[in-house]
C-alpha cells in the first residue's frame, strides 16, 4: 500500500465509523475512483481497533462507570443509572450480533453492490432528516429503558445492510424514540464498543487463520491516524451537535448518494 492509500483509508475509517454518514459508501469511492485494491484484512483489523480504542478512551469515565455498576449487579447490588446503562447496551447490542453471524455471508454475497449502497446512503438519509425534524428530544441516554435500547439494537441490524451507516440508523432510531440529539449520538457511540469490538474479534480469528503478509509499518500508521481521527470526530460531533442538527449529515449523504449513482453509471 502506498502512503496516500494509507493515509486515506485510515481518514475514512476514523471519521466515518461515527459520523451518520455511512463507511461503506466512502471506502467504495477510493477503488472506484482510483482503482485502488482491497487493502486486506490486517489492515482492516487494525482501523477498526484504531477507533474502538478511540471510542473507549473518550468515554472512559462512562465505560468504568458501567462496567463497576454492572459487575455490581450482577453481585446482587442495588441497580443504579450506570448498571442500567450497560444492561441497555448490551441488550441493543443482540440483535446485530445475532444477525451478523448467522448473516454476514449472505450479506456480502448479495449486497454489497455499489447501487445498493448508493440507494441506502440517500433513503437513510432522508430517514434521518425526518428523525430529526420530528424529533421530540426529551430523554437522555440514562431513560432510554430496555424497550428503547431493544428498537435502537433493532435498527443496529440495517446496518449490515452497506450505505446504511451504523451512527447513522441508530441515531435515527435514538430521536425517534424521543432521546435528545446529544443522548441518541452517545448511545449509539456506547453501542458501538461491543459491536466493534466482536467485529474486532472475528477479523482477528481470521487473521490468525491466514498467510496475509504483514507491512507493519503501514499497520502502525494506520492505527494511529485512525485512532486520532476517529477521536477528534466524536467530540467535534458531539460539540456541534446541537448546534447544527442533522441536516449538514443528511445534504451529504444525498450529495454522495447522486455521486455513487453517476460514478457507477459512467465507470
Amino acid at each position: 500500500m502506498s502512503l496516500l492509500e494509507i493515509v486515506v483509508l485510515a481518514l475514512i475509517q476514523g471519521l466515518t465509523e461515527f459520523l451518520p454518514i455511512s463507511s461503506s459508501a466512502h471506502l467504495i469511492l477510493p477503488s472506484q475512483l482510483f482503482g485502488w485494491q482491497d487493502q486486506g484484512l490486517a489492515f482492516d483489523l487494525i482501523l477498526n481497533i484504531g477507533t474502538l480504542a478511540a471510542v473507549i478512551i473518550y468515554f472512559r469515565v462512562e465505560v468504568v462507570n458501567m462496567s463497576r455498576a454492572w459487575f455490581g449487579s450482577l453481585r446482587g447490588k442495588a441497580k443504579t443509572q450506570d448498571s442500567r446503562l450497560a444492561w441497555w447496551i448490551i441488550w441493543s447490542t443482540i440483535p446485530a450480533a445475532l444477525v451478523g453471524f448467522f448473516g454476514k455471508s449472505l450479506v456480502e454475497t448479495y449486497l454489497r453492490s455499489g447501487y445498493v449502497i448508493a440507494i441506502t446512503t440517500t433513503v437513510f438519509g432522508l430517514l434521518l432528516w425526518w428523525a430529526d425534524a420530528n424529533a421530540q428530544q426529551l430523554k437522555t441516554e440514562y431513560q432510554t429503558g430496555i424497550k428503547g435500547a431493544i428498537l435502537i439494537g433493532l435498527a443496529q441490524v440495517l446496518a449490515l445492510i452497506p450505505g446504511t451507516s451504523r451512527s447513522g440508523i441508530t441515531i435515527t432510531a435514538g430521536l425517534m424514540f424521543g432521546l435528545t440529539r446529544n443522548a441518541a449520538a452517545r448511545f449509539s457511540f456506547l453501542m458501538s464498543i461491543p459491536i466493534i469490538s466482536m467485529a474486532s474479534g472475528y477479523d482477528l480469528l481470521k487473521f490468525i487463520m491466514s498467510d496475509e503478509y504483514v507491512d507493519w509499518g503501514a499497520l502502525y500508521l494506520g492505527a494511529g491516524i485512525s485512532f486520532a481521527s476517529a477521536l477528534l470526530c466524536i467530540h467535534g460531533f458531539l460539540l456541534l451537535l446541537n448546534k447544527v442538527g442533522m441536516m449538514p449529515f443528511v445534504i451529504y449523504r444525498l450529495l454522495l448518494g447522486g455521486a455513487l449513482f453517476y460514478i457507477l453509471a459512467t465507470v
